[in-house]
């Protein structure tokens, strides 16, 4: 089986799609009987104006020798209306969430608010329905995919994977003191990584739970992105600055630091009109490396965590929850340890991408022979 595989999202652009993207291609040739070849953006956003036709054009010129194509995710499928013009080769897409729910509710510019006009009625109204199948990251990508027109016998939802080897390591809490830049004895460290966009609830957390815990626990956050401006808000009016380690973007290795050696995790995602969350793969990369997570229990993170196996959900915007959860966690240093190795292990039986791998090849398969 030969597939091409389109990415307009790939490293060394950081982001969730990109990584996700990144690991199919690595992973899906590994997978006996398959071959793939890998277009991929490589620059970015900006970059995507030259990188649609350029991809294209390659596209046609290479499509003779490959069975079916798959684009990385919906924002491209522009070009699947191109490949039907010209083949009836199948064209197979992933769907992660924003990429078919992008509206203007959460924009003010008069300009924005056309060209997300402009999305929905050419790429959800056009271009879509040109894709043979659609592989949705979370069963809230599915729901909203049906909800849009497209047909449910032509979604499925396969969660996205990890690789389970990839961030574990015996890093030790020296490293995390010389990362964090202060001692920690007596101190218990609570982790979120990932981009800074509102829906992550990093602000609201900040603001709501951080002054419902213990004076002990230190919140780091790893990570950058548009909703910076409002976190450090949100902080300065909880009026714990001390407590809150805003680390911006880290490097590999000192992300593989807090992942290996923080108590907890943090995803408090919250509700933002046009905005999802598509699954959430930092909470299952934390998993990996035996750190329990607490998550909301809200759109794709309630594919990525199953309550009491890997992790704990709580109802979005519920502070005192989340308050009694991570302060019954973080008293308990034996069961937490325990959980962990739980998590990891579900982690390992559930989301490997050896496995996530397979369920992709074996849906492509049956696409390519159902045409």
């Amino acid at each position: 089986m030969k597939i091409l595989f389109i990415s307009r999202a790939y490293p060394p652009v950081t982001g969730g799609i990109e990584n996700q993207n990144y690991e199919l291609s690595r992973w899906l040739p590994k997978v006996p009987g398959v071959e793939i070849k890998t277009i991929a953006n490589t620059r970015g956003r900006k970059f995507l104006p030259i990188f649609a036709p350029y991809a294209l054009t390659k596209t046609l010129f290479l499509l003779p020798k490959y069975d079916v194509v798959l684009l990385g995710d919906g924002v491209i499928s522009i070009l699947a209306w191109f490949i039907k013009l010209f083949s009836k080769k199948p064209v197979i897409s992933v769907i992660h969430g924003l990429d078919i729910n992008w509206n203007s509710a959460s924009l003010g510019v008069w300009y924005e608010k056309i060209l997300v006009a402009l999305y929905q009625k050419l790429w959800v109204g056009i271009f879509l329905p040109k894709i043979d199948k659609f592989i949705a990251v979370g069963n809230e990508t599915v729901r909203v995919a049906i909800e849009k027109g497209i047909p449910a016998e032509k979604v499925v939802f396969i969660p996205n994977g990890v690789d389970t080897e990839k961030f574990i390591r015996n890093h030790t809490r020296e490293e995390l003191e010389k990362t964090l830049g202060e001692n920690l004895d007596g101190k218990k460290i609570i982790l979120t990584s990932g981009r800074l966009a509102k829906r992550k609830g990093v602000a609201w957390f900040a603001e709501n739970v951080i002054p419902k815990l213990p004076e002990n626990v230190i919140y780091a956050v790893a990570g950058d992105g548009p909703d910076k401006e409002n976190i450090l808000s949100a902080i300065s009016k909880a009026n714990v600055p001390n407590r809150i380690k805003m680390l911006g973007y880290v490097t590999d290795e000192a992300k593989n630091i807090l992942m290996n050696t923080c108590d907890l995790f943090i995803q408090p995602n919250i509700k933002v009109e046009g905005d999802m969350e598509g699954f959430g793969i930092s909470v299952i990369e934390a998993t990996s490396c035996k750190l329990p997570a607490v998550a909301s229990r809200l759109e794709g993170l309630q594919d990525a965590i199953k309550d009491g196996q890997n992790g704990f959900l709580i109802e979005p915007y519920d502070a005192d929850a989340y308050a009694k959860k991570i302060s019954e966690l973080l008293a308990d240093d034996a069961f937490r340890k325990d959980f962990g190795e739980k998590a990891r292990q579900f982690s390992i039986e559930n989301y490997q991408w050896e496995k996530i791998s397979k369920r992709y090849c074996d849906e492509i398969r049956n696409v390519i022979e159902k045409k």
